[in-house]
């Protein structure tokens, strides 16, 4: 239950658009969360086929693939959602925001971590690509339509493709 109140007080924090908290159960970004929550127990408890179920029928109702291997930490804003993609073995840290279209995916068939990490406070802007086992630091911003394909500092700013530092 606190995991709803965390979500409704995320929300609510950061989208202007909302003018009441009844509405963030429509949000796709709450309904995927909460469907991720329960494949990602199924998948600890190593119920694979269940957690996989669960993670492709929240894929098809709000656009969103996060898979159930993936770790998430608190207060996840995911903005509009469509397209996204959170790959098996990413991590992602406390309070990040993410817009649609943004992808945190492989670069091939490597075994083991191939999902970047995320930090905490961290901007992804949309559709952006973050490829490989990386790590994006603390408090860095990646622009839209970057694709960055090595480690990013903390407190920076990343664009372009390849991604750069500003």
């Amino acid at each position: 239950m606190s995991f709803i109140k965390e979500q409704i007080k995320t929300i609510r924090k950061n989208d202007p658009a909302l003018t009441s908290t009844l509405e963030v159960f429509l949000y796709p970004c709450f309904k995927a969360l909460l469907y991720y929550k329960i494949s990602h127990y199924f998948y600890k408890k190593k119920h694979f086929f269940i957690a996989r179920y669960i993670s492709e029928k929240a894929k098809r109702k709000t656009g969103i693939e996060i898979h159930p291997g993936a770790i998430i930490g608190k207060n996840l804003f995911i903005d509009h959602g469509t397209g996204v993609v959170i790959g098996e073995t990413a991590i992602i840290g406390n309070n990040v925001t993410m817009f649609h279209g943004v992808t945190l995916g492989g670069t091939g068939k490597q075994k083991g971590k191939r999902h970047p990490t995320i930090g905490n406070n961290v901007l992804i802007g949309c559709g952006a690509k973050i490829l490989g086992n990386i790590t994006i630091g603390n408090n860095a911003k990646i622009g839209a339509n970057a694709v960055v394909l090595k480690d990013v500092p903390e407190n920076v700013t990343v664009v372009g493709i390849p991604g750069r530092i500003l």
